[in-house]
């Protein structure tokens, strides 16, 4: 899942295997743990880099009961210049409950908390977390999807200490469409508003166009991603000084795999 966040510029942001018998003739009933693994070339979420504009590695597992009840972890590499002090590290922690409404409609409801260990804003009392958590409900209706999210801690550790006024209440609307137009070939559209609340400057839209190809199980994908996010608030800077936006467009390319 993200799945992650703003580097605000000016606190330093800125399967398991279910065994089958060789006499078995009907085929094991599937299990209820998966998991992923992928390397993609930029860790976008919401449109902004997580990782300095940099590869990132990324995995997790996921549990999903047949009642619609699910669970799961997801974690991903970040870079230290936009999470300082901590394991540059996200970890994902989220559940919830999908449910049928009709033909070819699904509901989704749940929790999705995010911790950035160790990590916490530079220059201020209390070592400040970057750590979120966020509630969302959306829906799938044939190819089109659509969730939003709503934080109910300040968002991402952007409070009265770090920038002078509370953001929870900030939110998020992830709107989704995907289709294969080929076989094992998938194309696959995605536009996102977030809104800051109390810091309407950092309030930008984001948006993705890629294709995801099937490649013997490996997903092998390729995506424009970018936003209109504020140049001179979304940006990190290194140890040497180079300063990198995190917002602009670029290509972002990925082979994943779900075991």
């Amino acid at each position: 899942m993200k799945k992650p966040l703003i580097a605000l510029a000016t606190v330093a942001v800125s399967a398991a295997v279910v065994p089958s018998l060789a006499s078995a003739q009907a085929a094991a009933p599937a299990s209820p743990l998966t998991g992923n693994l992928t390397i993609t070339s930029d860790y976008r979420f919401r449109g902004i880099s997580q990782s300095f504009r940099l590869p990132a590695v990324q995995g997790g597992i996921d549990w999903a009961h047949s009642s619609g009840v699910y669970l799961g972890n997801w974690n991903s590499s970040v870079s230290g210049n936009q999470y300082p002090n901590g394991a540059s590290l996200e970890m994902d922690f989220y559940g919830g409950y999908k449910f049928p409404v009709g033909k070819d409609v699904t509901l989704d409801v749940g929790a999705l908390y995010y911790y950035y260990p160790g990590a916490f804003y530079n220059g201020f009392t209390g070592k400040p977390k970057y750590d979120n958590f966020e509630l969302y409900f959306g829906g799938v209706m044939g190819p089109f999807s659509a969730k939003l999210f709503v934080a109910v801690t300040d968002f991402f550790g952007l409070d009265t200490t770090t920038g002078g006024k509370s953001s929870s209440g900030s939110y998020y609307v992830d709107l989704n469409y995907s289709t294969e137009i080929a076989p094992k070939l998938t194309v696959g559209a995605h536009i996102g508003y977030q809104n800051v609340r109390n810091y309407s400057s950092l309030s930008y839209i984001d948006y993705k166009l890629g294709v995801t190809y099937d490649w013997t199980g490996w997903l092998l994908s390729a995506a424009i991603v970018g936003s209109d996010a504020d140049k001179n608030l979304y940006f990190a800077t290194d140890s040497s000084g180079k300063i990198k936006r995190l917002g602009e467009t670029g290509l972002v390319l990925s082979i994943g795999k779900t075991f």
